[in-house]
């Protein structure tokens, strides 16, 4: 039997590729006042930004339960013995320890490895697809688990940002703490290291963020796979990935929309770059990506005070 993968929906993975990949995805909650939803299953994209830009009431999150997870891992025992769960940085959520308590609850039922990737949205996305390609080949659970190591070693990311209000409120701030009280009227850059978000500094314009982003990818050297996330700037995506296809192979290229959970944190405006590069070894072997392309939605930047 082939090993399984998990992650959460922090990944940033469409339902179309989540299937196509087979991978199982736990969703995060997110709560506005007393009304719970499950990201990407309760309320959907589209929903989550109207409610964030045009609402009186800001969200918050909360990891999925431990028997969330302990339900999905005994739902794929039947059909496996072999289960990888692969998570959000266990420096920014909660989720990677739920996942390790919802193991406990079923490991008398089958082998679980729960993995922190160090990384959020389509950084996890790789990371994730990468190790599901493998199982669908029927690899070896000790190779899937290698390539996850070293995908892990090799992703990079860089996020432009209209404001990190959204990100020190919720808690999710980081290293970046440093850049908060600079200048008004400036787009915050950071950069997530080993798990963790750190300042990389601040740029006037969205012109010169998106620059900024196009420049971080191409000094890069053997990238791998590469995604574009927005939350409610979809032409800048669409722009900036077109603009990496002269460099990079377009079934590697992937473009997604950050989802409610992070939107939380990210805030409107919010534009990012993450690829996997590989400098010291070849790749294991791989099919070919399939593109993430998700609908474009128009929404206004708007600054909503957060409470």
């Amino acid at each position: 039997m082939s090993v399984r993968i998990v992650t959460d929906s922090t990944a940033d993975l469409s339902p179309q590729v989540a299937k196509e990949l087979g991978i199982e995805v736990v969703p995060v909650y997110v709560r506005f006042g007393d009304k719970s939803f499950k990201d990407g299953v309760e309320i959907n994209h589209d929903e989550f930004y109207e409610r964030l830009v045009n609402g009186n009431i800001l969200p918050v999150t909360s990891q999925p339960s431990p028997a969330d997870f302990a339900k999905v891992y005994e739902e794929l025992s039947k059909e496996t013995d072999e289960i990888i769960s692969i998570h959000v940085s266990g420096k920014l959520s909660g989720t990677y320890n739920s996942a390790l308590q919802g193991k406990k609850l079923v490991d008398n039922k089958c082998n679980v490895t729960v993995i922190d990737s160090e990384s959020v949205t389509m950084g996890l996305g790789i990371i994730t697809m990468s190790a599901a390609r493998l199982a669908l080949l029927n690899e070896k659970l000790s190779q899937i688990l290698e390539d996850i190591k070293q995908s892990i070693k090799n992703m990079h990311m860089m996020g432009a940002f209209d404001t990190l209000k959204y990100l020190a409120l919720g808690g999710r701030i980081g290293k970046a703490r440093a850049l908060i009280g600079s200048a008004l009227n400036v787009k915050p850059i950071l950069t997530m290291r080993t798990g963790e978000l750190f300042p990389s500094g601040n740029v006037r314009t969205s012109t010169k963020a998106v620059e900024r982003l196009f420049d971080f990818v191409k000094n890069a050297l053997h990238i791998q796979e590469l995604a574009v996330v927005y939350s409610t700037t979809p032409n800048e995506a669409h722009n900036l990935l077109s603009r990496f296809s002269s460099f990079v192979n377009s079934e590697r290229l992937h473009l997604a929309r950050l989802g409610p959970a992070l939107g939380t944190y990210g805030g409107p405006g919010m534009l990012a770059v993450t690829f996997k590069n590989d400098v010291s070894s070849e790749p294991l072997a791989n099919p070919p990506a399939k593109k993430i392309i998700v609908p474009s939605l128009h929404l206004p930047k708007l600054n909503i005070p957060h409470r």
